[in-house]
Parts: C-alpha cells; structure tokens; sequence
C-alpha cells in the first residue's frame, strides 16, 4: 500500500469518528437526563457493556483463554458480591474480582 493510501484510509477513519462525536455534542444538549430517550440510551450501554463482558469472561481471547473458566467466574462472582455488599461500590468490586483471580491464579501454579 503506497503512503497516500494509508494516510487516506486515517483520514478517512477520523471523520467517520468526529462525524458521529459532533453528533452526540450537537443533540446531548438537547436530551433531558430525566426523559425516556436518555434512559433508553442508559440501557443500551449497560446492555453492551454487560456483553462484553460476558465475552471476556466466557469466550475470551488471547493470556486469558489460557486460564481455566472456574477461575474467571469465581472471580465475577467475589466481585458481583462485593460490588453489592459495599452498597454498590465499583472500584472495591473491581479490585475484589481481580484480585480473587489473581489469587486463584497464584494457588493453582
């Protein structure tokens, strides 16, 4: 591929990019935090958000398809739980889940 085309398909890429973040600015303006159009936006991210990381744990790729799938549930699982049992609090569910792994891990080497 010659350099003009390769910086074409960047180019390209880049205000594909802009075109749809110009969007979001232009009309997130415009969409009230209370009304039905943002929490239809709302689930939809929670709903990608929530497949991919069912992916990540049940179909991953890479390291992490290496490990067994016990391992990467149990550590949704501590996480899950402590998310919930501290009212919600994400960075400590975070670090219980990845660090139950990593635990996991470390005994079974």
């Amino acid at each position: 591929m010659t350099d003009w085309r390769i910086w074409s398909a960047v180019l390209l890429s880049a205000v594909a990019t802009y075109v749809w973040r110009a969007m979001g600015v232009a009309i997130g303006g415009r969409v009230s935090p209370t009304g039905e159009a943002f929490r239809l936006f709302a689930c939809v991210a929670y709903a990608m958000l929530a497949g991919l990381i069912s992916r990540m744990v049940l179909m991953p790729q890479g390291v992490l398809a290496e490990t067994p799938l016990s391992f990467r549930l149990a550590g949704v699982g501590v996480a899950l739980a402590v998310f919930f049992g501290s009212r919600r609090n994400l960075p400590l569910g975070t670090a219980a889940g990845v660090g139950a792994f990593a635990l996991l891990m470390v005994l079974a080497s």
